[in-house]
């Protein structure tokens, strides 16, 4: 049987998530319009600045700092053309911050494997975004690889 598309690009953010750098939690997006991959993007350093995989994770109230998120990632990748009315495809929810980046930058729509509970719903007040969850279970981390 045939993929959907939905699944198709959520598979290949899967896939994208496999070049993380953190220790924690891989974390792959991609962005897509009128089913043309646009940008794609993993959590990872900065360019120029020791990985996680080298030096291990920079941890502030339970999270990795040294980390960029796969979201913003993938979002410098388009032009603002390019972002406005696409589907932003992501192997886990956005965090809070995501969410605010992916609401100003006019994405119409989000598909997330993974979830969670965040501590604040920002899409909750943008009702113009589509939000599907589309469950998966991949492994979170180079450990259990």
């Amino acid at each position: 049987m045939r993929k959907n598309w939905d699944t198709y690009f959520l598979d290949i953010a899967f896939q994208v998530a496999e070049r993380s750098t953190c220790l924690r939690r891989h974390v792959g997006a991609v962005i897509v319009k009128d089913k043309r991959i646009k940008g794609t993007g993993y959590n990872g350093s900065p360019a120029g600045l020791p990985h996680c995989l080298d030096d291990g994770c920079e941890m502030q109230d339970g999270h990795c700092i040294r980390c960029i998120h796969a979201e913003p990632n993938a979002l410098l990748e388009c032009t603002p053309d390019e972002r406005r009315g696409a589907t932003l495809y992501c192997t886990d929810r956005p965090c809070p911050e995501c969410q605010k980046l992916i609401i100003t930058s006019r994405i119409a729509k989000i598909v997330y494997g993974r979830d969670y509970e965040p501590y604040v719903d920002w899409f909750k007040l943008a009702p113009w975004i589509e939000v599907v969850h589309l469950p998966r279970q991949e492994p979170l981390n180079h450990g259990d690889k």
